[in-house]
This record gives C-alpha cells, sequence and structure tokens, in this order.
C-alpha cells in the first residue's frame, strides 16, 4: 500500500469519526429539548373596577387602545358614594380613582397597557366589586406555552432552562421558564410553562410582539445520558477557564 492510499483511508477514517461524534451531539442534543404543541405571547392582565355601584355616565377608551398609568377608563354615577360624601364618610382620591363631590367616580389604569375588554359600557350599570374593563400590562410580556410530556420528561424541566422562542416571521428571542403547571385532560397531562424574555417588547417585530401572537416554543430539558454530562463538564470547564483567563488579564 503507497503512503498516498494510506493518508487517503487515514483522512477518511477522520472523516468518518468526525461525522458520527457530531451526529450523536446532534442526536444527544435533540433528546434534551421539546417542541410546545401550542404556545403565544401573554400579558398579566388588571382588572379596572369600582367599589360604588352605579351608572357608567361616560367611557374614556374602547378595545385595543393603549393606556399609561393614571389615564381614565370610565365614570361612575353612583348615589351610593353621594350618600357617602353627604354623611361625612371620606372617600379620598387614589391612584386608581378620583372621587368628585357629585357622587361620581372616574377609574384609571393602574399600568402601561393596551385595553383587552370592556365589561361594562356607557349606559351601563356596573355593581360594587366588578370589573368594568381589563388592562393587559406592555410591559410585563411572556410566553405560555404547552407541552405533552411522558413523567420522565416532565421530571427534567427545571426553573431557569432555556426556552427558544420563535415568531411568525421567524425571528427567534431566547427566554428563561419561571413557572411550570400540569393538569391531566381526559387522561393526558398537559404541561404549562411560563417563559420570560427580556427581548419581548411590545409592538417589536413589527407588531408581533404582543398578546395573543402565536409562536413556537422550544423547551431545553435536562439531559441526563452520558454523552451530554461529558458535554456539560467541558463546557463549563471552558468556562471557567474562561472567566480566569479574563481576571489574569486584567
Amino acid at each position: 500500500m503507497t503512503w498516498r492510499n494510506r493518508f487517503r483511508m487515514f483522512f477518511g477514517l477522520v472523516v468518518v469519526v468526525a461525522l458520527v461524534a457530531a451526529l450523536t451531539l446532534v442526536l444527544s442534543q435533540r433528546k434534551g429539548e421539546t417542541m410546545s404543541e401550542s404556545a403565544s405571547v401573554v400579558a398579566e392582565a388588571y382588572p379596572v373596577g369600582t367599589d360604588y355601584p352605579g351608572a357608567v355616565v361616560e367611557q374614556f377608551v374602547d378595545e385595543g387602545d393603549q393606556v399609561a398609568v393614571g389615564d381614565p377608563i370610565a365614570t361612575v354615577q353612583s348615589n351610593a358614594l353621594m350618600q357617602d360624601l353627604a354623611d361625612g364618610v371620606s372617600v379620598a382620591t387614589s391612584d386608581v380613582y378620583d372621587v368628585s363631590s357629585d357622587g361620581t367616580l372616574t377609574v384609571k389604569s393602574s399600568v402601561n397597557g393596551v385595553v383587552d375588554s370592556i365589561d361594562v359600557r356607557q349606559g351601563g350599570y356596573a355593581a360594587a366589586g366588578s370589573t368594568i374593563a381589563t388592562v393587559w400590562s406592555t410591559d410585563t410580556l411572556f410566553v405560555e406555552a404547552e407541552y405533552l410530556l411522558d413523567p420522565t420528561d416532565y421530571g427534567r424541566i427545571q426553573k431557569g432552562a432555556l426556552v427558544s422562542i420563535s415568531l411568525p416571521d421567524t425571528q427567534r428571542v431566547e427566554g428563561t421558564v419561571t413557572s411550570v403547571d400540569v393538569t391531566t385532560n381526559d387522561g393526558t397531562a398537559v404541561t404549562t410553562v411560563r417563559a420570560d424574555s427580556e427581548s419581548l417588547v411590545y409592538g417589536g417585530s413589527d407588531g408581533l410582539m404582543a398578546p395573543g401572537t402565536p409562536v413556537v416554543a422550544t423547551l431545553q430539558l435536562r439531559n441526563d445520558d452520558a454523552l451530554a454530562r461529558v458535554i456539560t463538564d467541558i463546557k463549563n470547564w471552558a468556562r471557567g477557564t474562561i472567566s480566569t483567563a479574563i481576571r489574569w488579564l486584567t
């Protein structure tokens, strides 16, 4: 066998080994992730209501309107409030409503957000303690995703785990798991995961970063196989070495 053939055989073996290693690494990586059955961008919902019953005499907003903290939502004319004021009951203006001496109460938004729904419109009657409107807070966008997992995979979910979020325009942002909940429907365990991301900014990605936008959320599970542990050890060693080098250089 000539040296040329020997070199060809050697490099061929190197290519095969590298290919097998790469495929093994990809397989190991895929074992450590799962894709959502359904997922969407969500925001915290804040109800705007009244402690006094009365008629809504003025409506300042409608569904889809953007509001800031302190913006008026609606004014309620309340005979009960008027009676309390006449009796000398102190009903002070606050961050969430303004009180007038004529017995009207103007309720205000407590967050920056978007009006999701109007429950009692102008001309309608609002009961004491009822919700007049609901505002989505645009300061608290997150992703809520559902997964169908077996018990073994459920045990591999960790708070703080990485979630890759794909928007409809194919843009990807990274988030982390902040809560996990499990419910059983017809014998099937449905795992609901909340993922927070600083990259989710209301109105971003040409308006796609908004409540209700469907997304795909790929969840990273703890990978317990031997190869994954070796890879994790190598990554941790590399991070430690780099950090030590940076400290030494600075």
